[in-house]
């Protein structure tokens, strides 16, 4: 009944399942239904439990630790606000009133940035144009990851670049890119770190 009922409806929560199967005269735990799923293949959301653990983790961190991180990421900028169906109200044959509709733009009018930013401010702002993959990212990286830096004033002493697991970023490419850079410049080891599955790099600049 478990499996029936998720791979009809996938958003069933364990509580749903475990009001079902009681209404049905069977008594079962959140935790015995959650194992029954992943048994049987089923993911529970562990990027939330990753989150979680990061925050608990490092919930009593000190300002300065904080201070050494920089953090980066890339975001998807839409013109006209985020593409979906609008509803309004009209009267008949008012469906092609300019006031009625929204304007577009070929390619949906948007843009797609790479941004990083720490404690001490924002750094570089970088407009990706093309489909973004490994060596794009790197390249991104080579033109505004240690100017940034520079310009946070976080050159000239140990700092963490603070990224998530996006494919691109554990690619090769990057990988490559961030070692070369922090082993080249001082012999500052590159690692992966497990907080919250995030790619650490740590960087010693002279």
């Amino acid at each position: 009944m478990i499996m029936r009922t998720v791979r009809n409806q996938s958003r069933t929560t364990r509580e749903d399942l475990v009001n079902d199967l009681k209404a049905a005269g069977t008594i079962v735990t959140k935790k015995i239904i959650g194992n029954t799923l992943r048994r049987e293949g089923l993911k529970s959301c562990s990027a939330l439990h990753a989150r979680l653990k990061f925050a608990n983790e490092h919930l009593n961190d000190s300002e300065d630790n904080w201070v050494k991180v920089l953090w980066s990421d890339e975001t998807k900028m839409e013109l006209f606000g985020i593409y979906s169906t609008r509803r309004v109200w009209r009267r008949r044959n008012a469906a092609y009133d300019p006031k009625n509709t929204i304007p577009t733009v070929k390619h949906y009018g948007n843009i797609m940035l790479w941004g990083c930013f720490s404690a001490k401010g924002t750094g570089q702002l970088h407009c990706i144009k093309g489909t973004i993959d490994g060596a794009l990212y790197r390249q991104i990286l080579g033109e505004n990851l240690l100017p940034s830096a520079r310009a946070l004033k976080m050159v000239g002493r140990s700092f963490v670049f603070q990224q998530d697991n996006d494919p691109k970023h554990t690619s090769r490419f990057c990988k490559g890119y961030l070692t070369k850079e922090s082993n080249g410049r001082s012999g500052a080891g590159f690692h992966q770190g497990s907080l919250c599955t995030l790619l650490l790099s740590t960087f010693h600049q002279s």
